[in-house]
């Protein structure tokens, strides 16, 4: 079937919503004095101060040009980019996720933007962006269909406080899965508290212990799934397990508490994180001031590959519609982005790490703002070992299907083997929607 008429198939209904999402996103065009407007579309409210400074700094560069950010939830953005995007009246500038960017690139709604620095610098995406940053741009066809805006790490967070009142040292870069268990086991003995809180998350949970220990969610060229090799096992057997244990919530707790959520109400001592939510973490938590920390991830003390580090590195990047009506003025914001200047102005503001190679640093530097410092170091430490966060063009028809058989191996109503060979089959039939 062609591509442009299973788009309109599956996100026809959608259509309803094109009208908000034109009026809302599409801009009018030009301001009343005659300046071209452009409207970024956004999803996380946390980062819009951060956005608004990159636009401000762009804007000072190009008086002629107005950008009006916007934010709406989740749900409610990909809804309505959806039906956009089927109009033809997508945003000028916008977001683009790892878990949606094959679709839409491979439907030909994002403006291929491979060759944007070209006259400058034919090699400047390589030089200054990593190969996971690149990766979370590119569609099917290798070509590269936003710019790099940001990448990120997952944590170990913990609660200094109970670790003080259980008698242990804090978790620290030797760490291993067994100093996990054993401090998960101590701090519920001697303070009732949950210890480490493993819930049945991909990127925040178990897909770190998978690559820790060696194993895969899919092979290399992202046609396979890797639920049945061994070391694959090994990860999940081992996080999957800790629900059996007193100091961790088993799944039906988590259905009505996030791990995050328990631990700011210090019910639990250690849950995984990502980089992203700790700035507003700090923000927004004033009772947990001077009680919590951040770390590395605990290794695997025996892998079966590799030497038992990794972390689920993922990035989002700045993207424009093929058809855009103002598409050189969206892209010329877009080459700002990647700029040196405007990941800088990213970083500084706290809203994410920087894409851009070697601006980590400025990311670290926005938590100075407070006068309890957090060690987020760390989280820039682990991306030598980062792993791309797992994504193939047939995932949107396998992501709650895999969810959904994982519940099942947590409930004992299959058993861990075979609830993983019914996960390696729905990975391997799955087709591109």
């Amino acid at each position: 079937m062609h591509k442009t008429l299973k788009w309109c198939l599956v996100f026809g209904t959608a259509l309803l919503l094109a009208a908000a999402m034109v009026t809302g996103c599409a801009g009018a065009g030009k301001t009343g004095d005659g300046k071209v407007k452009l409207s970024f579309q956004i999803w996380d409210t946390a980062q819009r101060n951060g956005m608004e400074s990159v636009a401000r700094a762009y804007m000072e560069q190009n008086p002629d040009v107005v950008i009006d950010v916007q934010v709406t939830s989740w749900d409610e953005y990909w809804t309505k980019l959806d039906a956009a995007a089927e109009s033809n009246q997508l945003p000028d500038i916008f977001w683009m996720h790892t878990n949606q960017i094959l679709k839409y690139a491979d439907y030909g709604k994002l403006a291929d933007v491979t060759d944007l620095y070209d006259e400058e610098d034919p090699d400047y995406y390589t030089e200054h962006f990593s190969e996971i940053s690149l990766n979370n741009a590119k569609g099917s066809d290798g070509r590269i269909y936003g710019v790099p805006k940001d990448k990120d790490t997952v944590c170990l967070v913990y609660n200094r406080e109970m670790f003080d009142n259980a008698g242990l040292t804090y978790p620290d870069g030797s760490w291993t899965w067994d100093d996990l268990t054993a401090a998960s086991a101590a701090i519920h003995d001697r303070t009732g508290k949950y210890g480490f809180m493993a819930y049945a998350d991909e990127q925040l949970g178990y897909w770190n212990f998978v690559y820790q220990a060696g194993g895969h969610i899919l092979n290399q060229d992202k046609t396979k799934a890797g639920f049945t090799d061994p070391a694959t096992r090994k990860g999940m057997e081992f996080y999957i397990n800790l629900q059996k244990e007193p100091w961790c919530p088993d799944q039906k707790y988590f259905a009505e508490t996030n791990p995050g959520t328990a631990f700011i109400s210090e019910q639990g001592a250690m849950y995984l994180e990502g980089n992203w939510n700790l700035m507003s973490m700090m923000e927004n938590n004033k009772n947990l001031e001077g009680k919590w920390d951040v770390a590395v991830l605990p290794k695997c003390p025996d892998p079966l590959n590799g030497d038992g580090r990794a972390t689920i590195s993922n990035g989002l990047c700045y993207a424009t519609g093929a058809k855009g009506k103002k598409l050189e003025y969206a892209k010329d914001f877009l080459k700002f982005t990647g700029s040196e200047e405007g990941q800088r102005v990213q970083g500084l503001s706290g809203a994410a790490i920087p894409a851009y190679e070697g601006l980590e640093h400025t990311w670290v530097q926005a938590f100075d703002q407070f006068d309890y410092k957090l060690d987020v170091q760390k989280c820039v430490d682990m991306f030598p070992y980062g792993v791309q966060s797992v994504n193939n063009a047939s995932r949107p028809n396998w992501k709650t299907q895999i969810n959904d058989a994982l519940l099942k191996i947590y409930s004992g109503e299959v058993s861990l083997d075979e609830g993983l060979a019914a996960m390696q089959k729905l990975v391997d039939e799955a087709k591109a929607p």
